[in-house]
């Protein structure tokens, strides 16, 4: 297996295009065509995790937090981050990370932590946009379905839970071949009619490309005509963020000590109580308190999130409480996700969960 193999799916599956501005993701030490036979999952790649990685004979850690944020001026070993890159060099191990990319995918992060709560009806906090273009072309009758699968096959069709899903309308197109060409039927220098259909797809913007691809290939013109239309159209069960319900309401007492045995959060901070019962649960791994607005807007009883500020406690209103788990405790089932997504394409690769706990914060 080559690392691009696996970083390539996993790009596939958590676009990369995904992530946040100021978020680093994707393969970011290593040789795309580097040979491995297997890898190491950890939330963070720290020095104790490369030397588990090296001792182990892995050629590959797949993190959740990338190990480069910002650009790298030198490798002197001065900092920490310098000193894993070049171990990372010297022992051919590969870093891909997925960060926010994997935060806002649907069953990402923070739909995690909702099914490690068993919450029913989840749907993104605040659900993404943008992200999505359609796609029209023109095929002769006679090629519309090879085109068609072709796209779909490419990515394209696919709307939440349903694929292969697309628009079709009959009519006809007009063209005259010109000379130095090779038309697919017509006759060079006339004016010809041809029965066609009109073919409308909706895809995700990291599947464009391969999408337009496999459909000129598939294609029977010697030029192809298409549209491509940017939609404002929310991304089916994509976004920041989840809420979701209980299936039964809970006091909150009780509710914050299941979150406390349920992500292990020997720190966890919350807000006043409001007196109310928890139905309602908004959630966010990571630092998510810009999303506080959005869980009251939601009519959230809770918010689970970690790196709350104090004077974030405050925006809370008396309305629902705000519960501060803790970052590592919010993220650490990022590894089952990265797991699943990798044994789903390759069952018998293998994987191994780094036995560090690389959580920074402790508590005395």
């Amino acid at each position: 297996m080559t690392v691009e193999e696996i970083s390539g799916h996993l790009s596939s599956v958590i676009p990369v295009s995904y992530k946040e501005p100021y978020d680093n993701t994707g393969l970011i030490v290593g040789d795309p065509g580097c040979e491995i036979d297997n890898l190491i999952l950890s939330v963070d790649v720290t020095d104790e995790v490369m030397d588990e990685a090296i001792k182990s004979g892995a050629g590959m850690i797949v993190s959740h937090h990338p190990l480069i944020f910002g650009g790298l001026k030198k490798l002197t070993g001065s900092s920490f981050v310098e000193r894993i890159v070049t171990k990372a060099i010297k022992n051919d191990i590969a870093l891909y990370a997925a960060h926010t990319n994997l935060d806002v995918i649907p069953g990402g992060v923070s739909y995690r932590m909702a099914k490690k709560l068993n919450l029913k009806n989840v749907t993104p906090l605040v659900p993404m946009e943008g992200n999505l273009v359609k796609i029209i072309v023109f095929v002769p009758e006679s090629d519309a379905e090879k085109v068609r699968n072709a796209m779909f096959n490419a990515g394209g069709g696919t709307i939440g839970n349903y694929d292969h899903c697309s628009f079709n309308s009959d009519g006809y197109g007009t063209f005259r071949a010109g000379e130095g060409t090779n038309p697919y039927t017509g006759i060079i220098g006339l004016d010809h009619q041809e029965k066609e259909v009109r073919i409308e797809m909706i895809v995700p913007d990291h599947h464009k490309s391969g999408v337009l691809q496999a459909m000129t290939g598939a294609h029977p013109y010697e030029e192809v005509a298409y549209d491509i239309y940017r939609l404002e159209n929310l991304m089916p069960g994509a976004g920041m963020g989840v809420i979701g319900d209980l299936n039964e309401p809970m006091d909150e007492k009780p509710f914050i000590e299941s979150l406390v045995s349920v992500f292990d959060s020997a720190g966890l901070k919350h807000s006043n109580f409001t007196g109310e019962k928890i139905s309602r649960v908004a959630l966010c791994g990571g630092s998510g308190a810009s999303l506080i607005k959005d869980a009251l807007r939601s009519d959230a009883n809770i918010f689970v999130t970690a790196d709350v500020k104090y004077h974030s406690f405050f925006d809370a209103d008396g309305r629902m409480v705000i519960a501060d788990i803790g970052h590592y405790e919010s993220e650490k089932f990022a590894l089952e996700i990265l797991y699943e997504i990798i044994t789903k394409k390759f069952p018998k690769f293998a994987i191994r969960f780094s036995k560090v706990n690389t959580n920074p914060v402790n508590y005395f």
